[in-house]
Order: C-alpha cells, then sequence, then structure tokens
C-alpha cells in the first residue's frame, strides 16, 4: 500500500496558504474552520519561530476553562541549543534499548476491536505516507525515534502537571493544550502533541530542570509545517457523529 491508497490522504501536493501575501501565515478563520484545519504535522520548515509569536499563543491558550480557575498547567519551552542537548539525550536513550516509564498510561489496558483498528490505521497512514509499508516493523522504530527527535521541529514544548493531580488536572491541561494547538494553526504554525516521548519523563526533567515531582502530560513538536511533504498531507479519518453522540 502507498501512502496514495490509504485513507486519509489529501492528494495531490497542496500549496501552502497564504494570507496578505505571507506564506504559510494561514487565512482568517472562523472558530469552527480552525478547529477542522487542525491536524497532525509531522515535518516542519528549517525556520525558526519568533519568541512572540509563542508567548502570544501560550498567553491566549491560558483563556482555558479550569476549576475555581486554578489553572493547573504549565509548559516548558524548548529551542535552539538545550532543544538539541535534548534530543541527543532521548535518541541515546532509546538506541541503548531504555524501556520507555511514562508517569501515567494514556489509554486503556485494552483497546475494544474499533478502537484498535483506528491504532492500526493511524499508524500504517503514517508509515505510507512515508514511503513504507504499512507493516515495516523497522520503519515503526524509526519513526518511534523521529518523535524523539520532535521531528526536526525547531520548538518544542512539554506540559506538565503536579505529582497530586486527579483526573480532573488532567481535562483542564487537556483543555489548555487544545487552545495551544488551534492558536498555533491561527498563526500559521503546525504542531503533533506526543505521548511516545513522555516515556522518557525522567530525562525530560533531568535535562530541563523540571521539578522532580512534577508529572509529564505530554510534549508538543512545533514549527512552520513543511506542506509539501507527504506525511503532512495524511490525515486519520475521524467518528461518524453518530459514533459517539447521543441525542436523548
Amino acid at each position: 500500500m502507498t501512502v496514495h491508497d490509504e485513507p486519509g490522504y489529501q492528494d495531490p501536493a497542496r500549496e501552502a496558504v497564504t494570507y496578505d501575501g505571507v506564506a504559510g501565515s494561514g487565512p482568517p478563520y472562523d472558530g469552527l474552520s480552525l478547529i477542522a484545519s487542525r491536524h497532525c504535522k509531522r515535518a516542519f520548515l528549517e525556520r525558526p519561530i519568533p519568541r512572540d509569536v509563542l508567548a502570544e499563543v501560550l498567553l491566549t491558550a491560558g483563556q482555558a476553562p479550569s476549576s475555581r480557575n486554578v489553572q493547573p498547567w504549565r509548559m516548558t519551552v524548548v529551542t535552539g541549543s538545550p532543544l538539541d542537548a535534548l534530543t541527543r539525550t532521548l535518541c541515546e536513550g532509546f538506541d541503548r534499548g531504555e524501556r520507555p516509564r511514562p508517569d501515567c498510561p494514556n489509554r486503556t489496558p485494552t483497546l475494544d476491536d474499533t478502537a484498535a483498528e483506528r491504532a492500526r490505521t493511524a499508524l500504517s497512514g503514517v508509515l505510507c505516507a512515508k514511503g513504507h509499508a504499512p507493516d515495516d516493523a523497522s520503519a515503526a522504530r524509526a519513526h518511534f525515534r523521529d518523535n524523539l527527535r520532535f521531528y526536526g521541529a525547531p520548538a518544542a514544548l512539554v506540559c506538565h502537571v503536579s505529582g497530586d493531580a486527579v483526573p480532573g488536572t488532567f481535562l483542564e491541561a487537556g483543555l489548555f493544550l487544545q487552545n495551544v494547538m488551534l492558536g498555533l494553526v491561527a498563526r500559521g504554525l503546525g504542531s503533533c502533541p506526543q505521548f511516545s516521548v513522555v516515556g522518557y519523563a525522567d530525562a525530560l526533567r533531568r535535562k530541563l530542570d523540571i521539578d522532580a515531582d512534577r508529572i509529564i502530560v505530554c510534549t508538543m513538536a512545533v514549527g512552520y509545517p513543511d506542506e509539501a511533504a507527504p506525511v503532512n498531507r495524511f490525515v486519520p479519518t475521524r467518528a461518524r457523529l453518530e459514533e459517539y453522540v447521543h441525542w436523548s
């Protein structure tokens, strides 16, 4: 199977969006169009992100709802040489065969048939988009390692919460993270939230001076997406409305 055969592939190569003559800045969005346009990006241009753009997105994302206005999320932004050092440490651990040890699970121990099939097709779709067979184990391993490089993005975000976090804490962090991703789209940026990197939580805390009692929720690769890369045109098929909405 090639990327062109995989459900969700957007063909042909899409031209970079321009607005006010600025390539990649993106068009003005209404809210629903903004949500629908957000998809994971796994290839980025070698173009630095102005700090004030990231600051604007993160500040605005802080408007996420929070019970009693606690705002439990914290974000560490990593760029430049610290990011290079971090990716080296993560990849060295992976190459040594260190077993991932995330602070908490991101899904249930077993998946029902529908969820398991979605997970399988999502991975096979990414592999096909990179030009590999969907069952290529070595390509899957290389893809996992590419996560630890943040797909070559110029910035990585690390979201963490307090060690005594409860389920509601993660809900609020998720609301904040969704705001971050939508804000990035609004500024012509792309992102990919990552749980696989959290498997090396101890390394993240050590390299980024994050307190030992903090729970690493996820990381996020951030940059200006390379829309010429086939992997960025893979969009997994989403569930139909009737699969998750019941009207009573």
